[in-house]
């Protein structure tokens, strides 16, 4: 099972949460997972999926877990940021 946690924060508080979750058998690499997961994140909370930056993508890369805030985002964001991490694998 892969599962990635979408979180969006305001003011060091959670305003919501949502999990993706999709079975291994999936055919999809990882990669794609992550994007997809990112994507429906987005969709549930209603946001334009945001642009990875170089320190998002090495963020994500040492530890499964990045953030994404205003400037990563082409509308503008009611919050702080939205953070992803991949909680299993």
């Amino acid at each position: 099972m892969f599962k990635m946690w979408g979180k969006v924060f305001k003011n060091n508080k959670m305003l919501e949460d949502y999990t993706f979750e999709c079975s291994w058998d999936d055919e999809r690499n990882r990669t794609k997972k992550v994007f997809d997961g990112l994507e429906e994140i987005c969709k549930v909370f209603d946001l334009s999926v945001p642009a990875w930056f170089d320190n998002n993508i090495s963020e994500f890369k040492r530890i499964d877990k990045t953030r994404f805030y205003a400037d990563n985002f082409i509308d503008g964001i009611d919050f702080d940021y939205l953070e992803i991490h991949v909680i299993e694998e």
